[in-house]
């Protein structure tokens, strides 16, 4: 077992272990490549040897901008955008401007209180004759059925099977209240 760990040891080490040059494509800055024109080192390089393209030289390049700079391609900066156009008497009417402004009315008023009663249970003492409970979770109890004025402000709308409608007696404030009162009952 130890000769068999001892050599599957071995295998990994030399399976992973790192032979290669860190850069293989490099080639040191004084040593020149196989097969490339020059000489060798120490020799002078002939000047009839050398190709300078006088013609490319003396091309003109557009001046690049310190935001538009690209070192790897030359063309013209791009116009700015238009400006926009300058704001006119409103109300004009003509296309592209914007609609003549509509006068408001008077601030809506903030809707009504929350109702406060806590929706207890109903009561069937007849079958269809449905009477809603509801409790203000302090002192007093309340009854009524559909239609009918609870404390002397609200209005029972509807019974169903596990909520109520009620709303305020002037019609505002319609809400339902679901059927999560019990913690008041004592």
């Amino acid at each position: 077992m130890v000769l068999l760990g001892l050599a599957l040891g071995i295998l990994l080490v030399v399976q992973f272990w790192p032979v290669k040059p860190a850069a293989p494509g490099a080639v040191p800055s004084k040593q020149r490549t196989a097969g490339s024109s020059g000489t060798a080192k120490g020799e002078a390089v002939d000047p009839a040897d050398l190709q300078v393209r006088v013609d490319d030289l003396k091309k003109t390049r557009p001046d690049a901008g310190e935001e538009t700079r690209n070192p790897f391609q030359f063309q013209p900066k791009a116009p700015p955008p238009p400006p926009p156009p300058p704001p006119g008497p409103r109300g004009g009417g003509r296309s592209g401007q914007e609609p003549p402004e509509v006068p408001q009315g008077p601030p809506t008023p903030p809707p009504p209180p929350a109702i406060p009663l806590k929706f207890i249970g109903i009561v069937e003492p007849k079958p269809g004759d449905r009477i809603a409970a509801f409790s203000d979770c302090l002192t007093h109890t309340f009854r009524g059925r559909e239609g009918d004025a609870i404390d002397g402000r609200y209005r029972l709308v509807k019974i169903g099977v596990e909520s109520v409608t009620m709303e305020y007696l002037d019609g505002r404030g319609r809400t339902s209240i679901r059927l999560t009162g019990l913690e008041c009952v004592k």
